[in-house]
């Protein structure tokens, strides 16, 4: 399928949840899942913006497989070196693995998370807030 440049083909979650888990933006496969951001759109507050203009955040995994999760991913609508992952070790080999995905730009990314044979890729878009007002607490 060809795609109409300066779009991105965005994974919308397909709702299937983790065993024991009902919460959220569901993406899974019956292996692994994630939770995605609302429509999979990131808006980068400029907490989640590093120096060097890279976006981090957290991104929560569940592994139905036993092993260590690895993560790779690439930019899709144009060039950019490959995204970072952090992945905290003390959380087991199956169930809940928290991670920390860095992306060098904003833009279209293709992500894929891996265990042992078993993968789950989806594509998000990635963008910096142009303004930014944090909203007051209401007590």
């Amino acid at each position: 399928m060809a795609r109409v440049k300066g779009t991105c083909p965005l994974t919308l979650p397909n709702e299937r949840t983790p065993p024991d888990n009902a919460a959220g933006m569901n993406h899974g496969n019956g292996a692994m899942w994630t939770a995605m951001w609302p429509h999979n759109v990131v808006i980068a507050e400029p907490s989640y913006v590093a120096a060097d203009g890279s976006v981090g955040m957290k991104w929560p995994w569940y592994r139905g497989t036993r092993g260590k999760l690895a993560i790779t991913g690439r930019r899709l609508d144009a060039s950019a070196p490959p995204l970072t992952a952090s992945i905290p070790s003390g959380y087991g080999m199956r169930g809940f693995q928290p991670s920390g995905i860095s992306f060098p730009t904003q833009g279209c990314w293709r992500v894929t998370g891996m265990v042992g044979g078993e993968k789950l890729t989806f594509v998000t878009l990635i963008l910096k807030a142009a303004r930014y007002r944090a909203l007051p607490e209401k007590g």
